[in-house]
Order: C-alpha cells, then structure tokens, then sequence
C-alpha cells in the first residue's frame, strides 16, 4: 500500500496542476473530464489518509509518542527527495533574509570562513538580467496577440520563480561559505551540500587549480569533488573514508575532497596544526 501511495501522489499531483492551469488560461473542458479528475484526486486523497493512519498505528504500537510517530510517518509516505527538494527551497527562502541582513549561516566565533560566491557571482548576474528582460518580454508578447490572461498569469508566475531560484543560489552561495573551526573542516555548496569533516582525519591539505571540473557535487571512485564554475582549488586527503551526502540524498565514501574558495591560502593556513598541537 505504501509504494500504492507513494505512486499515485507522484501522479495525480501534475495532473491536477495541469487542470488548475487549463482551467485558470480560460480553456473549456468537458464537465464529465472536470468530475473524473476531481474524483481520482479525491481516491487518491482517501487512500493517502488511510496509507498514513496505517503507518501512524504502526509506530504507536511500536512505542513511539505521538510526535515521533508522524514524523516516522512522514519520512515513510514522502520519498526522501521530495523531501530533501522542499527543505532546499525553504532554506534558499531563509538565504534571501540572511543575505538582505548581512549574515552567515553557520560562522561561529573564531571561526575562519572561506567563500566561494564571487567567482560565480557574475555567471548569476548575467542569468538574472536574461530572466528579467525575457519575463518582461514574454509578458509583452503574450498580451500584443491576446493570450487569455489565466494563461499569461501562469506564464509570469514560472518566470518570476526562476528568477526567485536564482537569487536564492546567489543567497545561499554568499551565506553559507566553507568554514574550519578548531573541531572540523566544513566543506559546502549553497543550500544543496554540507559535509563535515573532523580535523584529525585531515591527513594533507593542499593546493591544486583545477579548471576542467563537471557537475557541481560529483564522486567518483573515493574522489569528492565540490565545484564551482567547473573548478576547484582545495585539496584535503583524508586518512579514512567519510559519508557524503549527495543533495538527492545518495551516499557515497570519500577519502580525497576537491573543493573551490576564492580565499584559498586562508583557508590553508586556518587548516595548518596550531603551535601546541604540533609540538611533540
């Protein structure tokens, strides 16, 4: 019942967002087509409520309060991804906030930030004044040859998302840098990756300029790779493997970390053993 649940959420949920844009642009639809759909929307409702009362008793009966038996239950009915893909969305919201407000997430006290947003600032500059001038233009458009105004509506809500989308990247890239404290090496990407790394496992750190990197959060073999612009310029070799969380939640092993900073040299000297930890 719950891979039941799980499929027919995935798929009703685009057919119902395609009636609401059908319907809002002004298009006419059979009235049997409308009540079909509303119907399957409502089974699909019913069977979600009884797949999460299932689960919610099995976890009660298992021994969990009450609060954490929805929040089990939760974690079983919404796949992973999906849920990973809102917290990135809310957390991107949270960036704009910290950005307009000067701050950093996640820099404590003493702490050495390296950034990594000004070698990418001006790609998203250049994607944000594309946006803006083809969501003006397509509103332009769409109202010179009378496009029903549901239609238009629906047009500029998606094109001022992407624009919201990249200021959140922008956001999240300047408030979230990489961070080493006296514990750890934190080693991220905006809002989609966080990776701690305890100092001792820190074997070497060095510097190495790499500008033909792909992807942005890449593994292969024991080798992380945390890109920015197709490049990296940090390098830290671990004496055991740590887990990587990959931003879809994929897990994977790594013992060598490539990662970029537009300030590398501070970040290798805030990584170098202090005097008290070198002496013998």
């Amino acid at each position: 019942m719950l891979w039941a649940a799980r499929a027919a959420l995935f798929a009703v949920i685009p057919m119902e967002m395609l009636l609401v844009v059908l319907l809002v642009s002004g298009v006419p639809l059979p009235g049997p087509v409308i009540v079909a759909a509303e119907l399957v929307v409502a089974s699909v409702l019913v069977l979600e409520a009884v797949t999460a009362y299932r689960l919610f008793r099995a976890e009660r009966r298992g021994g969990a309060d009450r609060r954490a038996a929805l929040g089990a239950t939760f974690r079983l009915l919404v796949p992973v991804q999906v849920r990973r893909l809102v917290g990135f969305e809310l957390r991107g919201l949270a960036s704009i906030g910290m950005w307009i407000a000067r701050r950093r997430h996640g820099v404590p006290p003493g702490a050495t930030a390296a950034p990594y947003a000004r070698e990418q600032s001006s790609i998203l500059l250049v994607f944000l004044f594309v946006m803006v001038v083809e969501t003006v233009g397509i509103e332009l458009l769409l109202r010179a040859i009378d496009v029903p105004h549901g239609l238009r509506v629906a047009v500029l809500v998606a094109d001022l998302y992407g624009i919201l989308y990249v200021l959140m990247l922008a956001a999240a890239s300047a408030t979230r840098p990489h961070v080493v404290t006296s514990e750890e090496l934190r080693v991220r990407s905006g809002v989609y990756f966080d990776l701690r790394v305890p100092r001792e496992l820190i074997s070497s750190v060095r510097l190495s300029r790499n500008y033909n990197e792909s992807g942005m959060i890449t593994v292969t073999g024991s080798r992380l790779g945390v890109v920015v612009s197709s490049q990296t310029n940090v390098v830290v070799e671990l004496t055991e493997p740590v887990t990587v969380v990959r931003p879809l939640g994929v897990r994977a092993e790594a013992t060598t970390i490539r990662f970029f900073t537009d300030t590398p040299d501070a970040l290798l000297n805030a990584l170098r053993p202090s005097p008290h930890h070198s002496a013998p």
